[in-house]
C-alpha cells in the first residue's frame, strides 16, 4: 500500500524585507502560499502602530521578518539604530504575532557567539557576543522569545550571499573578491575566521520548509549551507570555480576589525533541523551553483 503524504496548508505569509538577498528569494522560490511583501514606504518595522494595522487587515497565518540593522561596524557607531531595528522591533513583531494567533519567524546571526568553542555551534551552546551587532541580535532574539515563546522561530545563519544585492547598490563580498582578481595580481584575504557561507537561495527553500514542516516546533534553529571555511579558503573556492589565476595569500588578524573584534570561529551545525529532514547543500556546492547562475546570466547565457 502506497504511504500518502499530508497536503501542505497553504499560508497566508507576510514578508518583511523583499528587496534583501534572503526576502527576494523566499518570493523567488514560494511555489505555493499566498505572500505579501509591502515596500518600506508601508511597512516601518520600528512603527509599531503601522505595522499593528497591516498585521491585522492582512491577517497572516506567517510573518517572516528578514529585515535586520547588518552592518557590523555601524552598530558601534549607532547603537540605537541596532537596537532598534534587531531587538525592539523584533519584540514587537512576536507581540503582534502572539495577539493574532500567528507564527513569528525571525533571523539571528553566528555573531553571538564568541568563537571559543573552536567547533560548530549548536543550537543551545551558550551565546557571547564580542560586538554591538551581535549583543544587538541576542537582545532581539531574547526580546521576541520572552514575548511569544510558543510561537516564535529564531532562524541563526551565517555569512549569506545570493542573486539580490542591497538597495545601496554595491557589490556583495563575492563579486568585490571577482573584481579585485580581475584588476590586481596578488591579494591578501583574512584566514582567522571560520564560517558556515550560507547562499540564499538555499535557505530561503529551507525557510519555507522549516514553516511548512507538521513537527515543526517554537524555539531557535540554525540553517546554513554544510560544512566550514575561512574566508580565505571561501575566496580561493570562488577563483577556482571562476577560472580567475591570481596570487592569493592568508592573513591572520586575530578576529580584529579596527578596534572591533569579530569571532574567529563561527561555523553553525544544523541539528534541530536536520532531526526533520531539512538541510542544506555544503557550502561549496552552493557557491558553484551560485557562480555559474549569476556569471552565465550576466554574460547573456541561460
Amino acid at each position: 500500500m502506497a504511504l500518502t503524504q499530508e497536503p501542505i496548508f497553504i499560508m497566508k505569509i507576510l514578508l518583511i524585507g523583499k528587496t534583501g538577498r534572503l526576502g527576494s528569494d523566499i518570493l523567488r522560490n514560494n511555489m505555493l502560499h499566498q505572500i505579501y511583501a509591502p515596500d518600506r514606504a508601508s511597512f516601518d518595522i520600528c512603527s509599531r502602530d503601522t505595522f499593528d494595522a497591516v498585521i491585522d487587515d492582512y491577517q497572516p497565518n506567517v510573518v517572516v521578518n528578514t529585515a535586520s540593522f547588518h552592518d557590523v561596524p555601524l552598530c558601534e557607531a549607532d547603537p540605537l539604530s541596532a537596537f532598534m531595528v534587531n531587538c525592539v522591533a523584533a519584540r514587537d513583531l512576536a507581540l503582534a504575532c502572539h495577539r493574532i494567533g500567528s507564527l513569528f519567524v525571525t533571523f539571528s546571526t553566528d555573531y553571538v557567539f564568541d568563537g571559543e568553542k573552536q567547533a560548530a555551534y549548536q543550537e543551545d551552546d551558550k551565546p557571547a557576543p564580542l560586538q554591538l551587532y551581535g549583543i544587538s541580535r541576542l537582545a532581539g532574539e531574547y526580546a521576541a522569545l520572552s514575548a511569544a515563546s510558543e510561537n516564535t522561530i529564531i532562524i541563526r545563519t551565517c555569512g549569506l550571499y545570493g542573486s539580490s544585492g542591497s538597495l545601496s547598490g554595491e557589490a556583495d563580498f563575492i563579486d568585490q573578491r571577482i573584481q579585485d582578481a580581475r584588476t590586481q595580481a596578488s591579494l591578501v584575504m583574512g584566514g582567522d575566521q571560520v564560517v558556515s557561507p550560507t547562499y540564499t537561495h538555499d535557505l530561503s527553500e529551507a525557510v519555507l520548509r522549516l514553516i511548512e514542516h507538521p513537527q515543526r516546533t517554537p524555539g531557535i534553529y540554525h540553517l546554513v549551507n554544510e560544512g566550514k571555511c575561512s574566508w580565505y579558503e571561501f575566496t580561493r573556492a570562488i577563483f577556482e570555480i571562476m577560472g580567475l589565476t591570481v596570487k592569493l595569500n592568508p592573513m591572520d588578524r586575530s578576529g580584529k576589525s579596527g578596534d572591533m573584534k569579530r569571532p574567529l570561529y563561527t561555523a553553525l551545525a544544523n541539528t534541530k533541523a536536520r532531526a526533520l529532514g531539512i538541510v542544506l547543500p555544503p557550502w561549496r556546492d552552493a557557491l558553484e551553483r551560485y557562480l555559474v547562475k549569476k556569471y552565465q546570466r550576466s554574460n547573456g547565457q541561460e
